[in-house]
């Protein structure tokens, strides 16, 4: 099995399901397209959708790049990490948004490390 390629399906059927998320507020809180405000509890599931968004930029081709170099299951394992960090993200944003840090810093840290070790490895010239 491909972890790697099941981890990147996982992060799109994950954005793709806080976007489900955010339609089923437009209903639920009266906040009509093309308007992205209006209802603070709207408002929040589509900020948790954008940042996601945001990070997949990131996310999918540090995923790729750095899966070239090291054995895919310890970047998949990153990616892992990832998907959970994005969860508690959009359970405690949704919640609280204030106590959002941990899911933030639990997707961030293995964009970074995944961003880091593909460079590293880049530089460094090793492909496995």
């Amino acid at each position: 099995m491909n972890y790697v390629d099941l981890i990147a399906i996982l992060a799109v059927l994950q954005l793709v399901m806080f976007g489900v998320l955010v339609g089923r507020a437009r209903g639920l809180y009266g906040v009509h397209a093309p308007a992205t405000s209006g209802h603070e509890m709207f408002e929040r599931a589509y900020r948790v959708q954008m940042n996601t968004l945001e990070l997949m930029v990131a996310f999918l081709p540090a995923l790729y790049i750095a899966a070239k170099y090291f054995p895919q299951i310890y970047v998949a394992a990153a990616g892992a990490i990832y998907l959970v960090g994005r969860l508690v993200y959009w359970r405690s944003y949704t919640a609280a948004p204030a106590s959002r840090g941990i899911g933030f810093a639990l997707s961030m840290l293995p964009i970074l490390g995944l961003l880091i070790a593909a460079l590293v490895a880049i530089v460094a010239g090793s492909e496995t």
